[in-house]
């Protein structure tokens, strides 16, 4: 009785390692694409968050209330970068800054992924809701970029205090 021998040939290994190794190449780059579209997603939905955590802060405490770029949670960052993060307080005195320990509502430090760069429109660099649920002032517009430069999405604040959303397919310089 002649015994069969079970297996892969050689050939047959490097055939399917072959195969293997094209089908991943084709599906690489538009992974990153799809890596790209949904760490950008999930930043439009965090800020967008906060943005109405903010309102409804501002609405239930009858208080202003800030959202500004912070890099250690504590104190507003001075410029337009809110890629290090951001803080939610309450603006008793509207200096826009929090005075004390207690008015800091919510911290959040790294909250968009470290390939995205946050930034916001130069005219106005903290959100500021008023104790009706206003954000008076310029429109803020919070624009989400790649690091090669290209703008990927945009959360827009109005002057009522609604946020609305927008991403780009289109490859656009990113503002700033």
């Amino acid at each position: 009785m002649q015994q069969q021998q079970l297996g892969f040939t050689l050939i047959e290994l490097i055939i399917t390692l072959a195969v293997t190794a094209i089908l991943a190449g084709i599906a690489t780059p538009s992974m990153a694409g799809l890596i790209e579209y949904q760490r950008t997603t999930a930043a439009i939905s965090s800020l967008t968050t906060h943005m109405q955590l903010a309102r409804m802060a501002a609405v239930s405490r009858n208080r202003r209330a800030v959202l500004c770029p912070s890099g250690d949670g504590r104190i507003c960052a001075i410029g337009t970068d809110w890629s290090s993060g951001w803080i939610l307080f309450i603006d008793e005195d509207g200096n826009r800054r929090p005075d004390q320990a207690d008015d800091i509502l919510r911290t959040d430090l790294q909250p968009v992924s470290t390939h995205l760069r946050v930034v916001s429109s130069r005219g106005r660099q903290q959100l500021r809701y008023l104790p009706d649920g206003s954000s008076a002032g310029s429109n803020l517009t919070l624009s989400i970029c790649n690091p090669a430069g290209r703008l990927l999405g945009q959360v827009i604040v109005n002057n009522a205090g609604r946020p609305r959303s927008t991403l780009f397919k289109s490859a656009l310089p990113c503002p700033g």
